[in-house]
């Protein structure tokens, strides 16, 4: 066996050997090649940006020919000369100039604006593809930045671009609440001016802004590596190339950009940019004094290197894993019969205790609810052998927890609910045990019962502490299950046949819960005690009060005598309240069913009626009927409506067909529809806020005004045609409503045509 150990000893040490050997190659030459490739990509990156800021570099010179020629070509036309020279030129001139303003523009679709400014009229006269166009004062312009421009011309060299932005709107016409950044405009700016006065002012100036987003839709961002590119002008700025804004910089950025970019050659480092590691390619100065700079995420450039290596990276470990693997196999090759041992043995260990303890759980059910006694004699030691230190002969206590809300619970975590009923346990066991000698049992679906020795004889006589160490493990439950419980302690005892007499005596208790709420604290023996004095009689006359209010439509007084009625049973003992709940709720249940075939409701209108053993608690119970009877409540209003709405219907056809009938009123619609006129009139008034009177005399007025225009009848017939009983009546009546006579009013719509 000794000679088997030696020679497993030196294979495993051989081949983690060469494993060791084999994966420290692999990373040396990955490092190698990892910083070999990373200087391959970043001269391949800064080729590629350096290429493109090149390209952006000879684009901004060429603008800057075609600007200058396009300033010379407007300085020599004699049309824009009159804006440029004349102190106030006639309309006549300024519309000439402003058409070839206009020209210059649309030929010319890069550039976004042209300003003509004239000092000796403080004017400027501007052509632009958005924004201001036409003439405008120094007061008046939008564009206040090319005004520190020409006060500051000399800063600038000549025929130089200037990056600026300026807004297309001013702030008072800027929509409130809008981007401001959505109404300002990139752009180069051109200024070319003629000779200074003594005074060193200009005698006029052309302005020619070119559109930033024309001049960079290349530079702007480089697709292929993620690089944002820059522009360091002439002034000693770092501009954006997508919105030429002044790019913010800290010390260490202003550092390296004077010290390592400005005024150097072409090149490349990587540096710190914005708080990320970033390459920096930049170009020299060009003939207009810029450079051009490119930053790419350093984490782009090296990711082909970073692919690389972490690929030979993970060669390198899973032939590292692969052969400590093999090593462990080989150790454990010879050792087989006695792993195979250890773990049947562990087997064998985890399914005694497992068994332990369940044999445990239905022994402790069994004493609990009196299947199984006691005996005296070797009994005790079988139990110690279960784990089981519990003394029966001592004096006790028992706890009944059960878990609130148990069907929801049950439905949401179904097969997970038992480790939470495990978790109670543990958290009572925990919190009792430091005053108790505490053994929990898992007793029902819902219930958890402790069995607690008492150690300190101050319990005989107060009970604060059991019910702080209760509310304790309420709170916890609370925090760290997030469900609620109702905890039911008993009585103390001493011996152990009175064991499953206290089981049923907290479990009788515990069911008050229906009247004290969930998360209850119950005291069985007080309670029991005190419900037991009372002989609970049913009060078939509050039912029969509560069924007939019902029955009447009275929803809301029925529900408040269904509360009263219910909550009048707590005093009683839970056993007999049980049945009388029972009873209660079958004959509202009856009467509701009863008043939905009478009434046609649909039989979806109305909610499922809940069952007895549905519900914890009566507040729960009470919840359920005030739901059920504000349905009920709904369908007879809307039902009442519909038949008040019918029966209005009615009156108004009755009244259209009868209203030329002089002896139509009233009493002769409540006659015909079976009903008292004051109820008819009323309930008429109630609808249409109109009383059946005054809408028959409006009918017969409106049909004797179509008649007076529509036909040449006189007077009278059209009077008998409406329902009136005399020329007269129909005289006074129809001027009373319109304000004039039946032969003003035909006149009138005589002239009118």
């Amino acid at each position: 066996m000794s000679n088997f150990k030696k020679h497993h000893k030196l294979h495993s040490k051989l081949m983690i050997s060469i494993t060791l050997c084999i994966t420290l190659t692999l990373l040396v030459s990955t490092t190698v090649y990892y910083f070999y490739y990373i200087r391959v990509e970043k001269e391949q990156a800064f080729e590629a940006n350096h290429s493109s800021l090149a390209l952006r570099s000879r684009e901004v010179i060429n603008m800057t020919s075609i600007a200058q020629s396009l300033a010379f070509q407007m300085y020599r036309s004699s049309t824009l000369s009159k804006l440029l020279y004349y102190p106030k030129p006639n309309v006549y001139d300024v519309t000439a100039a402003m058409s070839e303003l206009n020209n210059y523009l649309n030929s010319m679709p890069y550039i976004e604006s042209i300003y003509v400014y004239n000092p000796k009229s403080d004017a400027f006269y501007i052509a632009s593809s958005r924004g201001q166009n036409g003439l405008y004062s120094k007061s008046e312009l939008v564009d206040t930045d090319i005004i520190r421009v020409l006060d500051h011309y000399e800063d600038y060299k000549p025929f130089t671009p200037i990056p600026r932005t300026y807004p297309l709107l001013s702030a008072s016409d800027s929509v409130a609440g809008a981007d401001q950044a959505s109404t300002d405009i990139a752009a180069y700016t051109y200024l070319c001016y003629d000779a200074i006065n003594s005074n060193e002012a200009m005698n006029s100036a052309v302005i020619v802004n070119v559109s930033a987003t024309w001049m960079n839709k290349e530079m702007a961002t480089n697709p292929a590596s993620g690089g944002t590119a820059y522009i360091l002008d002439d002034q000693g700025r770092l501009l954006s190339g997508a919105t030429l804004a002044e790019e913010p910089l800290n010390e260490k950025e202003q550092l390296w950009l004077h010290t390592r970019v400005k005024k150097q050659e072409t090149g490349y480092f990587v540096e710190d940019f914005h708080s990320k590691r970033s390459l920096i390619s930049y170009t020299s100065q060009d003939g207009l004094g810029w450079q051009y700079i490119s930053v790419t995420p350093y984490e782009s450039v090296v990711k082909m290197a970073s692919v690389i290596r972490n690929a030979m990276l993970f060669i390198a470990a899973v032939i590292a894993l692969a052969g400590f693997v093999a090593s462990w196999l080989l150790s454990r090759m010879l050792y087989t019969p006695i792993g195979q041992i250890v773990v049947h043995m562990n087997s064998l260990e985890s399914e005694k205790r497992n068994s332990m303890y369940t044999i445990r759980q239905n022994i402790l059910q069994n004493i609990i609810r009196g299947v199984q006694l006691l005996p005296a004699g070797e009994e005790p030691e079988r139990l110690l052998e279960l784990g089981i230190t519990f003394q029966f002969d001592k004096d006790y206590r028992l706890v009944l927890l059960r878990i609130d809300e148990y069907a929801r619970w049950q439905s949401e975590r179904g097969p997970d609910l038992l480790p939470y009923k495990f978790a109670i346990m543990n958290i009572a066991s925990e919190i009792c045990g430091q005053t108790y000698q505490v053994e929990a049992v898992d007793i029902d679906e819902d219930s958890v019962l402790l069995l607690l020795n008492i150690l300190d004889p101050a319990e005989h006589t107060d009970t604060v502490l059991l019910e702080t160490l209760l509310r304790q493990i309420r709170e916890a439950c609370h925090e760290y299950l997030k469900l609620s419980v109702s905890l039911t302690y008993s009585a103390i005892a001493s011996q152990s046949e009175r064991l499953h007499l206290l089981y049923r005596q907290v479990q009788e208790a515990s069911m008050h819960r229906f009247f004290q709420g969930h998360g209850c604290i119950i005291d069985a023996q007080n309670t029991i005690e005190a419900h037991a004095q009372n002989a609970y009689v049913y009060a078939s006359d509050k039912e029969k009060k509560l069924l007939d209010t019902l029955l009447s439509g009275h929803t809301e007084d029925a529900h408040g005598m269904f509360k009263d009625l219910l909550m009048h049973m707590e005093k009683y003992s839970f056993s007999v309240v049980q049945v009388a709940i029972s009873r209660l709720m079958m004959s509202v249940n009856h009467a509701i069913q009863h008043m939905s075939e009478r009434n046609g409701f649909a039989a979806e209108s109305i909610p499922e009626l809940p069952s007895a053993d549905q519900l914890e608690t009566a507040l729960e119970l009470i919840e359920q009927y005030q739901l059920v009877f504000d349905h009920v409540r709904s369908n007879l209003l809307e039902k009442r409506n519909t038949k008040q709405e019918r029966l209005v219907r009615q009156i108004n056809e009755r009244i259209e067909q009868a209203y030329a009938d002089p002896d139509f009123c009233l009493n002769q619609i409540a006659e015909e529809l079976d009903m008292s006129p004051i109820y008819v009139s009323r309930l008429y008034k109630q609808q249409t806020m109109s009383t059946i009177v005054d809408v028959i005399q409006q009918l017969r007025i409106r049909k004797a005004c179509e008649l007076l225009e529509q036909t040449d009848w006189s007077v009278a017939d059209v009077a008998e045609q409406t329902g009136f009983g005399s020329s007269s009546y129909f005289h006074r009546m129809f001027k009373r409503s319109l304000g004039v006579t039946p032969t003003d009013f035909r006149r009138s719509k005589a002239n009118a045509q």
